[in-house]
């Protein structure tokens, strides 16, 4: 919803690896670093579940259980991805390499995406008039502005007693304040401050935690629970709420209806995001190796969202409404998001995503003396 966590190493939790030992005795390496399967595995199939959902909007208005699913989904695939993010954020300071490293690797790709959507928009939806403004994100970039204001502010999030408290009452200050305005889609970054926060203060063995085996079975009866509970909302509610991007008054309601709203799904989130990590595997597999091309996958994959829906893919075609379609539509998103993650496709769009800018920051001075006595 990403989306994402920083990939470099040296940011990323270590893991070792035994050294196997034959009849010979051998010198002991040097513990490996690496990447964690299980978090890499957690942003893939988040991903996969952010790219369904898109797939399943045109559906929402014509099936009721298209909508169920849709609402259960949203409830908690950004808060999974989000709270990985801000757990990958809590080296974060102000340190030199940490700035560049927030610059090339969220600015940049927020400045170029959203001006390729701008143009996509006008050429794609024939609205030629279609403003480019880096101050009002459109459709999947705002994570990108999100990610940058909540990763500056992480110094300050550890330094205050009750981070997470304070974090849901500005979320909740958010939700009745509709003067906010859309600038930097500032409602989304505050609304979905809470879960950035908790990824902050959370610890390996947190994790841990939500994959005992007791926690898998009562997942299963807690998303069923969802689903049934999504199914008899669906008709009653608007699935607004969950995008998190407009105040309650803007929703037609009124501010204390907010304030209830913002505190039951901040609720409802955690606890269907516990039962998404619950079953998210821990070893590596197939697509373990895809979780470091999330932010690929979610940037790229908005323009065959949106373009399915400028060209009338959706009305041209009316199978994709029956329950067949639902499922071919449902593959497609996941096959079409899975192939975006792939190295290649990496390979293919690094320049835009995590580019080399070294010409852009200035030399640390003691670097130079260093260089220069060979220290």
């Amino acid at each position: 919803m990403f989306p994402a966590a920083p990939t470099s190493r040296r940011e990323l939790p270590p893991a070792t690896e035994a050294a196997a030992t034959e009849d010979r005795p051998a010198p002991s390496p040097a513990p490996k670093t690496g990447r964690d399967p299980f978090f890499d595995n957690a942003k893939y199939l988040a991903i996969v579940l952010v790219a369904m959902g898109h797939a399943w909007e045109p559906l929402t208005d014509g099936s009721r259980a298209a909508e169920a699913l849709y609402m259960t989904v949203y409830t908690f695939h950004m808060p999974a991805f989000i709270i990985i993010s801000g757990y990958f954020s809590r080296s974060f300071d102000m340190r030199k390499d940490r700035l560049q490293r927030l610059v090339t690797g969220v600015a940049v790709p927020y400045i170029l995406f959203e001006t390729a959507y701008a143009f996509f928009k006008r050429w794609a939806d024939d609205d030629p008039g279609h403003p480019i403004s880096l101050l009002d994100p459109w459709f999947l970039t705002w994570f990108l502005v999100a990610l940058f204001i909540w990763r500056l502010t992480t110094p300050l999030w550890k330094i205050v007693r009750w981070p997470i408290p304070l974090a849901l009452a500005i979320a909740v200050l958010a939700s009745v304040s509709p003067d906010i305005g859309d600038d930097l889609d500032l409602q989304r970054v505050l609304q979905f401050l809470p879960f950035f926060v908790l990824g902050l203060n959370l610890r390996p063995e947190h994790f841990k935690l939500v994959q005992r085996r007791w926690v898998r079975i009562a997942s299963v009866p807690a998303f069923a629970a969802a689903v049934v509970m999504a199914y008899w909302a669906a008709p009653r509610m608007t699935s607004a709420w969950f995008y998190h991007r407009d105040s309650a008054q803007e929703l037609g309601t009124t501010w204390w209806i907010g304030v209830i709203m913002t505190l039951a799904l901040f609720g409802c989130s955690l606890v269907l995001t516990a039962c998404f990590y619950a079953w998210v595997p821990r070893r590596t597999m197939w697509f373990t190796v895809l979780g470091a091309g999330t932010l690929y996958g979610y940037l790229l994959h908005g323009f065959l969202a949106k373009g399915s829906r400028f060209w009338g893919w959706f009305d041209d075609f009316a199978w994709l409404h029956t329950p067949l379609g639902e499922i071919a539509v449902t593959l497609i998103a996941a096959a079409v998001v899975t192939a975006l993650c792939t190295p290649p496709v990496q390979r293919a769009f690094r320049w835009a995503m995590d580019p080399r800018m070294a010409w852009a920051f200035k030399k640390d001075p003691a670097d130079t003396a260093r260089a220069r006595t060979g220290a």
